[in-house]
């Protein structure tokens, strides 16, 4: 017999289907409640409401749980690359040798990006944020793509996907550029995904990039552990745009302004402004420890905790031996790095933080890592779009196949009820 929940509106009851996933999740399906009752739900924020069913992440904040198509993070970024992960969230399975080599091959046939870009990228002043200047590049690329996907076609749908997936990476880097006043560069296909876009980011004029490889494993893992986190902002933005049948270039661009948000991808950006701080209040990371301590005192702890994870982040324990290999490789004399060394060897050992679980999450390491690589603080966001981005295109293409009904969520109206019109001289 299927599982039911009762509601009781006003007297009248309503029985409502018990949906239970994979996992064991249980929902109540309120698809027919507004029809038959007349009442709808009312969850700002969505905090408590499935606005989908998908087969893609499954995240257990309570037990530190995060696992892609069913595989645990902490297995992938061990054992693939991220363009095996991509392939992996996006068609659902781990490739074989010669999908994997056709994946490659494809991608980089379509990697260079139309010199008019070039003039959209111009138009932008250095001022600039690169996420703004991304978001507008993405969107560009419809100009040069006017046919909507056919998504019953699965070749027309591959090729948009090899074709974004191909082409961010070259736009993630050229927002950097941008930003410095140098030469935009195009993909040197004799490299990796990773090795590339590290290439076009810092190749100083004619001089080879010399690529380090403790760097390209620690971006590689990066961009694996970003790839997607269930439905969070900008992923419920991707979806909810592309439930209008709006084209996966332009639902990816407005996941890009979603993520923008210094609430959802500019966390770790936020970590080194805090570290900033502290270094200019004089360092004294002890200070600024009890200031997190003392509850009337407004100063938080950036990177620290996490609003799924209730007991640890699985990607923060994973990237944190990478922030470590990074240092210890780069040598990098930055005090802002100590103090951030500092406050992870308080987090990790202080009693106050142990019992509220207030671990470094990934946005503290991979602020660590970003930093030591060189990258500014403002293309942080930038490096987490280039990671989130198979997770996007995964959802967008779950959406379409699923033929999900476009978004449109209700309201409850709180504003002044009917009144009469006023003539400018009586009011």
């Amino acid at each position: 017999m299927a599982k039911v929940a009762t509601i009781e509106i006003e007297g009248k009851k309503y029985e409502l289907p018990i949906v239970v996933g994979s996992e064991n999740e249980t929902a109540v399906d309120i698809t027919q409640l507004r029809s038959q009752s007349g009442a709808i739900t009312l969850d700002p924020g969505y905090k408590n409401t499935g606005a989908c069913e998908s087969a893609i992440t499954f995240l257990d904040g309570e037990k530190g749980i995060l696992r892609y198509r069913g595989y645990s993070i902490e297995e992938l970024a061990e054992k693939a690359d991220f363009l095996e992960v991509a392939y992996l969230l996006i068609f659902g399975e781990l490739p074989n040798k010669s999908q994997l080599d056709n994946f490659y091959t494809d991608i980089l046939d379509q990697s260079i990006v139309n010199e008019d870009m070039k003039t959209v990228i111009k138009g932008f002043p250095e001022s600039a944020h690169p996420m703004g200047v991304l978001s507008s590049l993405t969107s560009a690329l419809t100009a040069f793509n006017p046919k909507s996907v056919n998504v019953d076609s699965e070749e027309e749908m591959y090729r948009a996907i090899v074709k974004i997936l191909a082409k961010f990476p070259v736009l993630a880097a050229w927002t950097l550029r941008k930003k410095k006043g140098e030469d935009l560069l195009n993909r040197d296909t004799n490299l990796g995904y990773v090795e590339s876009l590290l290439r076009m980011m810092f190749q100083k004029g004619t001089k080879p990039y010399k690529q380090n490889k403790t760097v390209v494993d620690a971006l590689d893992k990066l961009l694996i552990l970003h790839a997607d986190h269930e439905q969070n902002c900008s992923t419920s933005t991707v979806r909810i745009v592309g439930s209008s049948h709006a084209g996966l270039f332009a639902s990816i661009s407005a996941g890009v302004s979603a993520l923008w948000g210094p609430l959802h991808g500019g966390a770790n950006q936020a970590v080194i402004e805090m570290l900033e701080e502290i270094k200019a209040d004089g360092g004294d990371t002890t200070k600024f420890i009890n200031k997190a301590k003392d509850k009337d005192d407004p100063f938080r702890l950036m990177g620290f905790g996490h609003r799924v994870y209730k007991n640890f982040d699985p990607r923060a324990k994973i990237i944190k031996k990478a922030a470590d290999e990074v240092l210890a490789q780069l040598g990098v004399d930055d005090p802002i790095l100590e103090i951030a060394k500092g406050l992870e060897k308080v987090a990790l050992e202080d009693q106050y933080f142990i019992d509220r679980k207030l671990y470094p999450n990934v946005d503290f390491y991979s602020g660590i890592i970003y930093r030591a690589m060189g990258i500014p603080t403002e293309m942080f966001t930038v490096m987490f779009a280039v990671g989130r981005l198979p997770g996007w295109i995964a959802q967008w293409r779950e959406m379409r196949l699923r033929k999900e009904p476009i978004g449109r969520p209700r309201q409850i109206y709180i504003g002044e009820t009917q009144r009469k019109f006023k003539m400018i001289e009586n009011r």
